[in-house]
């Protein structure tokens, strides 16, 4: 079930926590896009089974990618990231069609747990 990730987020130090985590847990990360514009890019390019995003980013934010990816493919599984105190934006990037949220600073079982729900 080890699904292929995308990594989003502006820090390169969440990317490389999240790849992490990610990869001791038997995930395998195929990309890492450090703003929603080139999120979308990665996502066309790389195909993911999985985005973990997170919302706010420059260039475009991550709810701004989110509907970008959803139009490359419909049923694009995409996890937000935020930090607490941002439950409006999380609302939004549900309705925008995010699978899961992992609120920051997250805990690294929450966000296995996050994946393995929405890989299935």
């Amino acid at each position: 079930m080890a699904g292929k990730i995308l990594i989003v987020d502006d820090a390169a130090f969440m990317r490389m926590m999240i790849k992490d985590v990610l990869t001791k847990n038997g995930f395998e990360v195929i990309g890492e896009a450090e703003n929603g514009k080139v999120a979308v890019e990665r996502y066309n390019e790389l195909r993911p089974d999985l985005v973990i995003m997170d919302i706010t980013m420059p260039e475009m934010n991550g709810i701004d990618s989110l509907k970008g990816i959803k139009m490359i493919n419909k049923d694009a599984k995409v996890v937000m990231c935020s930090a607490m105190g941002q439950q409006a934006m999380v609302i939004e990037a549900i309705q925008a069609g995010a699978k899961d949220f992992i609120v920051k600073p997250f805990q690294a079982d929450r966000v296995c747990e996050a994946v393995r729900k929405v890989l299935g």
